[in-house]
């Protein structure tokens, strides 16, 4: 099997058809394109999301925050509590787990956000330290946002840019060999993307004018799009170039010949607004400080297109994210 998420089918096979729902207080889980579980209890919804770290060695504290409180934002919620469970090799020291907990506890505080547990093991298992994290938000059940509210027309706008996390775990992981083809200003912009990994302000933002949110994580932008795509049993139509792509992304992503839509980008939430309230958003985002771009739309057929040089591209199912290919 390939390195990274499980392909569609694969998960489809060998998860989602040996699993099933045995609450009716579970209004969302385990589906494709869903970020979060969504339990009923009374008035509140308590929201749940669990995500490993494995594709980095720099910022592991900070992604195991970032990523997994990402999911909650993605409904509008802040998170407030987080479980954190760290494997790590024999060969590991003292000080590298205690730098990860104060990592992770400088992105908590920015967060407002509880470390509340976990588990934390030295194992021969692995060769190198995997986090796996699970968040927790609560929100309110008068406003879970229903799928069905969703139609054609609707518009689709990320924020921030895209292979934001992507680029700057490869600016760490390949500094020296990048330091021969890239400038050091252009590396250091790359490498500060990591500190852009957090949506939860983008979400808490948003929602007040968005009909669903969806974290872009593996498999990119075009992952999170033909997820949504299929979510919504729409089609959609984006265009490439509406899409922001810093600098240092398209420099590494040419340099390693990978595409930048397909590359894990925790940091960029994908939000999906009426197109009688994109502008609303985009200011109230703008006032924010977060740049946001409108890239295109659902539509009635069912074809997932991007539009690109005059082109109609089929955005196909995610494979294996890019990043795989540099580290």
């Amino acid at each position: 099997m390939k390195i990274g998420k499980l392909t569609i089918s694969d998960l489809e096979d060998l998860i989602f058809n040996n699993i099933k729902n045995n609450n009716n207080r579970i209004l969302s889980f385990g589906e494709i394109g869903s970020d979060c579980a969504a339990i009923e209890v009374g008035e509140d919804i308590v929201y749940l999301s669990t995500d490993p770290i494995t594709g980095s060695n720099s910022g592991l504290g900070k992604l195991a925050i970032n990523i997994n409180c990402n999911d909650i934002a993605t409904e509008g919620v802040s998170p407030i509590g987080i479980m954190l469970t760290i494997l790590a090799p024999p060969h590991t020291k003292k000080e590298e787990i205690a730098e990860i907990m104060k990592e992770a506890q400088e992105e908590a505080d920015k967060l407002k956000v509880s470390i509340i547990g976990g588990h934390t093991e030295i194992t021969a298992a692995v060769n190198k330290i995997v986090i796996s994290a699970t968040s927790i938000g609560i929100g309110k059940k008068i406003d879970f946002k229903k799928r069905e509210t969703i139609e054609a027309g609707d518009r689709l706008v990320i924020t921030k840019g895209i292979g934001i996390e992507g680029t700057g775990i490869i600016a760490f992981e390949k500094e020296e060999e990048l330091l021969e083809v890239i400038s050091p200003e252009l590396l250091n912009q790359a490498k500060s993307l990591l500190d852009s990994t957090s949506v939860v302000k983008d979400g808490i933002i948003a929602n007040k004018f968005s009909k669903g949110m969806h974290d872009v994580t593996e498999g990119g932008l075009l992952g999170a799009l033909w997820e949504s795509s299929r979510f919504y049993n729409l089609g959609l139509e984006i265009y490439y170039d509406k899409i922001f792509i810093h600098q240092c992304t398209k420099e590494i992503c040419k340099y390693f010949k990978i595409d930048p839509l397909k590359l894990i980008s925790s940091g960029t939430m994908l939000i999906v607004v009426d197109k009688n309230s994109v502008t609303d958003l985009l200011e109230k985002l703008k006032e924010n400080n977060i740049a946001a771009f409108d890239i295109g739309e659902f539509t009635v057929s069912k074809e997932k297109v991007l539009i690109k040089n005059g082109e109609r591209l089929e955005i196909a199912p995610p494979q294996s994210d890019e990043l795989y290919k540099v580290v």
